[in-house]
């Protein structure tokens, strides 16, 4: 990581966010998003101060009080289940990808990215509709829930979009306390049902609300997680092209020249074929896929797994038109995703929250989201090549460095004042350390005194 610079008056932190909210038009979106609390105290202003919190790398219960209201008000307007996060967070990525768009390349490949991140909440017990997840780098059962996320890039910049935070369908793996309400009429039983529905279902719905609020893409880009014939299907009719890791399934079959494949019988076939291996992929070749007796074309490539020479990935998509390098180039910008999460949990502290709504929690998840667009959006600004931990640091207040001769100054000062206290005897050991310190220190205290 570069050397952390000072810190001068443009980049204040309480001025960047200033500067930001004002970019966004925060103040318009939050009368969008079912904020009905009657009080002087805004929505901005709550959200400005949470993302200085997260800059501060404080808690909610170390934070200190704004002097317009307290961490308690705060707290109350996290765990307000009339407001809509969601749709906040869509809305300021639009106004962003919005400012971004006069500078982005026409030819640009324009994508969503999906994929979820566990969020362990081991300590906890009576957290709302807290339960058993897989973890899939452990292999074993842990304690908390799956954030599902949904980010744009443009190749360069990664904003997250929209985030839903999952739970468990399975009444046996529910460890925290039953949701508060179920009522889908309002917004808090809405993502409480979210919650507890298929992962893949949820994509869809995350997918629907960010395009419906004004997030333009083209591509959905995907894991084998999510990869599977109804996905690229549902894709495709909501009028995005997927594209995915596909699964060494036996169970799924693609027709390839009349004839029925799974994956691992389609890479014998075109091996056997003679065809050959190029120097970036192994084979590529366009298949149909079916579902629910709807049959789309699908393009399939074969990559060479780094590390090993027996082994190899499968990446598809519904656009067909797509060279081989293209679909691996562009699969290739999933990871921005992956270093999102990184990023959001070591600077941001995204799965450290000690909220046991979860409204609140949702809230709390919102309100990372856009503190890290603060920091994607500062990186576009930059001219140099920061770092997501570089502008983090940068954003947090520190003190100027005091000149040595300055310090000196101080301290004599304090000694001199506490010297009447004391006794003369201090003063002559003063003038002795003065008399030993070199000439042209000694004339800059004079002038400094």
């Amino acid at each position: 990581m570069k050397s952390i610079e000072q810190i001068d008056h443009e980049n204040d932190t309480k001025s960047l966010i200033s500067s930001f909210v004002k970019l966004i038009g925060l103040p318009e979106l939050t009368k969008k998003v079912n904020f009905k609390r009657r009080s002087v105290i805004s929505l901005t202003m709550i959200v400005s101060w949470l993302a200085s919190v997260h800059f501060a790398r404080l808690s909610l219960f170390r934070a200190k009080d704004d002097r317009h209201f307290s961490v308690r008000t705060a707290r109350n307007v996290l765990n307000d289940g009339r407001i809509n996060w969601q749709k906040l967070l869509c809305l300021i990525a639009a106004r962003l990808i919005a400012c971004l768009k006069p500078v982005i390349d026409k030819r640009r490949r324009l994508a969503f990215i999906v994929d979820d991140t566990l969020m362990a909440r081991a300590c906890s017990k009576k957290t709302e509709l807290l339960a058993k997840v897989y973890d899939h780098d452990k292999h074993e059962y842990l304690t908390g829930y799956r954030g599902l996320t949904l980010g744009w890039s443009d190749g360069n910049t990664f904003l997250p979009v929209n985030f839903a935070l999952m739970s468990a369908k399975n009444k046996k793996n529910m460890i925290g306390s039953a949701p508060v309400t179920q009522d889908e009429r309002f917004i808090a039983g809405k993502r409480r049902m979210q919650a507890q529905r298929k992962m893949n279902d949820v994509t869809i719905e995350l997918i629907n609300q960010a395009v419906r609020l004004g997030v333009e893409a083209k591509y959905v880009l995907f894991d084998s997680w999510f990869t599977s014939p109804r996905m690229f299907w549902i894709l495709k009719k909501l009028g995005l092209n997927g594209l995915g890791m596909i699964n060494k399934s036996s169970k799924i079959y693609y027709v390839y020249r009349q004839r029925h494949y799974d994956i691992k019988g389609l890479y014998n076939r075109l091996a056997a074929s003679k065809m050959t291996k190029k120097n970036h992929y192994l084979y590529a070749s366009v298949v149909s896929a079916q579902y629910h007796g709807h049959e789309f074309p699908l393009k399939v490539v074969f990559v060479s797994k780094r590390g090993s020479k027996s082994s190899y990935l499968v990446l598809a998509t519904t656009q067909i038109k797509l060279r081989p390098e293209e679909i691996i180039q562009l699969y290739g910008r999933r990871w921005q995703i992956e270093t999102y999460f990184k990023t959001a949990k070591q600077y941001l502290a995204l799965n450290q929250s000690q909220i046991q709504s979860y409204d609140g929690q949702c809230g709390y998840l919102a309100v990372t989201a856009i503190t890290y667009d603060l920091l994607a959006w500062q990186e576009r600004q930059s001219t140099d090549d920061k770092t997501m931990g570089d502008l983090f640091y940068l954003m947090n207040d520190s003190l100027p460095d005091i000149k040595f001769v300055d310090a000196l100054v101080y301290l004599i000062s304090a000694l001199k004042k506490v010297a009447f206290a004391v006794s003369e005897k201090i003063n002559e050991l003063i003038n002795d350390f003065i008399a030993q310190l070199p000439s042209c220190i000694q004339s800059e205290l004079k002038e400094a005194a």
